[in-house]
């Protein structure tokens, strides 16, 4: 479907004002709209806003109203609009046709794509900003089709377009993403093939086939399955660039046509694809370093074959410029003959900073081939990854390291405002140094290639952990790039320095009370590195890695910049005199910035590499002891001023913030802070250690029981006195103000509750 921009002369005086337009998308949920107004913003030079529903009240579900006074302003301003809503019958586009006047032409693009295809994205899709996804999608996409009606020219509209099959769209991101400041587009209605076609069929019939998957993406099976190669029009589009690896998936692969090896790669959603934490690495030292493509391609799959299970759903990307490199072909051949899945590791051809711009393959983390001094310069990716990222990249990556050793890895968290964030949604650069055959560049093994071998497969091994540690901190991290930032001052375990985790807003009540216990994020974490924040459990962050490996000698996890708070404060406490109590060779004692109760204190270890409790060992029980002594005399002071308090001292068994720390806990949990089922639960359920077992744990094992089972976080509210349940936490709050129950004999039982002698604790 060929569309050309209108480049007729322009009257005069007309030249240097291009017209806005609104361009309002019809389409069912699953459909692709999102991804469409994405890719053309990406990609345009003429100004665009992309008003959506389902983010339109910061970042959380709002009203048509809203999005009307947003679109009216935005074209106020000259900007051109998207109007990204379902939009499918006329009553709900009249209000935004009427943005149009003769100074602001109405389009509307019509993604009338297969009923199959809508349906399949929105049941297997994750983090849709408007919660519409699983089981429920499927009845919500049937129910809106069966309503659909197609816009007409009459509504209002100077210009239509029909899309009904992925060329079709591709066609139209095409002619939109060409549209300059001062282009037009001719008037009319392009690509209906039947205006008076009836509503898909067999729809119903379809979704008794539909499995709702675990947040994982589909192989090649189940591609097979799902997915007529018959039928071109029901086929997710294809990667530009992408290398034909259909060998990698076995006979499956045998029965896919050539150009069809993505759909193995993907999953029916696109939003899914998007969702998916992946890692897009280059060849590590084969090219200025100069190292045996053969033996590099070995221990590439070595490794890849070794991370690939381990690493669940993510994608592993081995990215080169050329489409007759040498190394992919190798590794292609190799990985193949290991059988290793199509879902998980493939080869791409492109520009690895721009992946999703111009290949349109999203990846939230990518890798550079560094230089020691972790500086930017000398050539190839090294160069091109400073450059895109720009300035940001450098300061952020001095905050981690100022130098690499041969074999080992870095992660940095790349700030928002980097370029590679903001327009290919990269969150994280993993820099990795390789070993050295090239005398004209430092520490050349001279052909030592046992030693090089070693160090090379070091360096991928640092490289596939750094890339798990982060899926381990920010738990689904690929969405940072697609999501509005929720800035809810109302948050209670707050985070510190701009960190990039985000969450989908909900876009009703109903799915508000569900999620209340999802962690808000507060205006605090635009602050300064010097603010300070609560613990919060780590149910956003993962698992912790009970392995404890190492990335770089000195980080067992990557720990996200506004989690070094607590170790900053902890290592230079003088600089914090403002908010710090007590200060000695041990520990630093400070208030809880963000406090869930009348008293909340941490005492942090000033132990350098103690991050968190999984790194403790039988060498650390004399500092476990001080800091438990500390805890108790702190408790002991305040009981002195307030014997109705009670304390109980523990330790969080996934903390979220760095450097190991003791949380002093009033038991009233009387704070404006506590204000949802996770800030609870981590101090009134297993995941909340007492510090007097863990003290016997380290002594009598070397180490402690972690429970870092994040179901334990989603648990009904209970009262920790009687344990009687509560359906949110305003009743929660009110029932323990007036509860008079004894605690648990378990808290009763070896101080683990700490009281004022007159009280007992079974009547306070």
């Amino acid at each position: 479907m060929e569309m050309e921009i209108d480049d007729t002369p322009k009257p005069k005086g007309e030249e240097t004002k291009g017209k806005p337009i609104v361009v309002i998308l019809v389409g069912a949920p699953g459909s692709g709209k999102s991804t469409f107004c994405e890719q053309v913003m990406a990609s345009s030079t003429r100004p665009w806003v992309r008003i959506c529903q389902d983010t339109i009240g910061n970042g959380k579900s709002g009203t048509k109203s809203q999005c009307l006074k947003s679109a009216a302003s935005a074209l106020n301003d000259g900007k051109s609009v998207f109007i990204d809503r379902c939009n499918l019958d006329r009553e709900q586009r009249a209000e935004f046709v009427k943005l149009g006047n003769p100074n602001v032409d109405v389009h509307a693009i019509v993604l009338d794509l297969p009923a199959k295809l809508c349906i399949s994205r929105s049941v297997k899709r994750t983090g849709h900003e408007g919660n519409l996804q699983g089981g429920k999608a499927a009845a919500v996409v049937n129910r809106m089709l069966q309503k659909k009606e197609f816009p007409k020219l009459s509504e209002g509209f100077t210009r239509i377009t029909f899309c009904q099959n992925e060329s079709d769209v591709q066609a139209a991101h095409n002619t939109y993403s060409a549209l300059g400041p001062l282009d037009t587009l001719p008037n009319g209605s392009f690509g209906q093939k039947n205006p008076d076609a009836k509503i898909q069929l067999g729809i119903m019939r379809f979704l008794k086939k539909v499995e709702v998957p675990a947040n994982t993406v589909s192989d090649a099976n189940s591609i097979q399955s799902s997915v007529s190669h018959k039928n071109t029009e029901e086929k997710e589009p294809s990667y530009k660039g992408h290398d034909n690896i259909s060998s990698f998936s076995g006979n499956a692969s045998k029965e896919l046509k050539e150009g069809e090896n993505l759909a193995v790669c993907s999953s029916d959603s696109h939003a899914s694809l998007n969702n998916t934490p992946t890692l897009a690495f280059p060849s590590i030292s084969t090219s200025d370093f100069q190292f045996n493509l053969e033996k590099a391609s070995d221990i590439i799959v070595e490794v890849v074959e070794e991370y690939v299970n381990k690493l669940g759903s993510a994608r592993l990307v081995l990215v080169d410029v050329s489409h007759k490199s040498k190394i992919l072909s190798l590794v292609k051949t190799k990985a193949a003959q290991k059988n290793i899945e199509l879902n998980k590791f493939f080869t791409f051809v492109g520009d690895i900073t721009k992946l999703y711009s111009e290949g349109g393959l999203r990846c939230n983390v990518i890798a550079n081939a560094a230089n020691w001094r972790l500086k930017p310069g000398g050539g190839g990716v090294n160069a091109a990854i400073f450059n895109a990222a720009g300035p940001a990249l450098e300061g952020a990556t001095k905050e981690q390291a100022q130098s690499l050793h041969p074999g080992k890895a870095v992660v940095v968290p790349l700030p928002s405002t980097s370029p590679l964030f903001s327009r290919e949604g990269v969150t994280h650069v993993i820099h990795v140094l390789g070993p050295n055959m090239n005398q004209h560049r430092p520490n050349c093994l001279n052909n030592d290639y046992i030693k090089g071998c070693q160090i090379l497969h070091e360096a991928y091994t640092a490289l596939f952990e750094g890339f798990a540690s982060i899926i381990r901190t920010q738990g689904k991290l690929a969405k940072v790039s697609n999501e509005n930032l929720d800035s809810n001052p109302s948050g209670a375990q707050e985070v510190i320095e701009g960190a990039n985790t985000k969450h989908s807003p909900n876009n009703d009540q109903k799915s508000k009370r569900e999620h209340e216990h999802d962690y808000d994020r507060s205006k605090k974490c635009k602050g300064s590195q010097d603010e300070i924040g609560a613990d919060i459990p780590e149910s956003k962050i993962g698992k912790v890695d009970k392995n404890n490996d190492k990335i770089d000698g000195s980080m067992t996890k990557a720990w996200g910049s506004w989690a070094q708070a607590l170790h900053k404060i902890a290592m230079h406490p003088q600089t914090h005199k403002d908010v710090v109590l007590e200060i000695s060779d041990d520990v630093v004692v400070l208030n809880d910035l963000y406090p869930k109760a009348r008293r909340h204190l941490l005492v942090l270890a000033r132990s350098e590499g103690l991050d968190r409790l999984a790194d403790v060992s039988k060498d650390h029980l004399q500092l476990l002891k001080t800091m438990h002594d500390v805890g108790l005399k702190w408790a002991e002071k305040f009981l002195q001023e307030d014997a109705s308090l009670i304390f109980r001292l523990g330790y969080h068994s996934v903390p979220s913030m760095r450097q190991l720390h003791l949380h002093v806990i009033s038991q009233d949990f009387d704070s404006k802070n506590l204000k949802n089922k996770k800030h609870w639960n981590s101090f009134n359920t297993a995941f909340f250690l007492d510090s007097v077992n863990v003290l016997e744990e380290v002594s009598s094992h070397g180490k402690a029981a972690l429970r870092d089972d994040e179901s334990l976080l989603s648990m009904e509210l209970r009262c920790h006195r009687c344990r009687s349940a509560h359906p949110n936490i305003p009743r929660l709050k009110s029932h323990i103000r007036n509860c008079r129950a004894p605690f648990p004999p378990s808290l009763l039982q070896n101080s683990r509750l700490v009281l004022a002698p007159c009280n007992t604790g079974i009547d306070p």
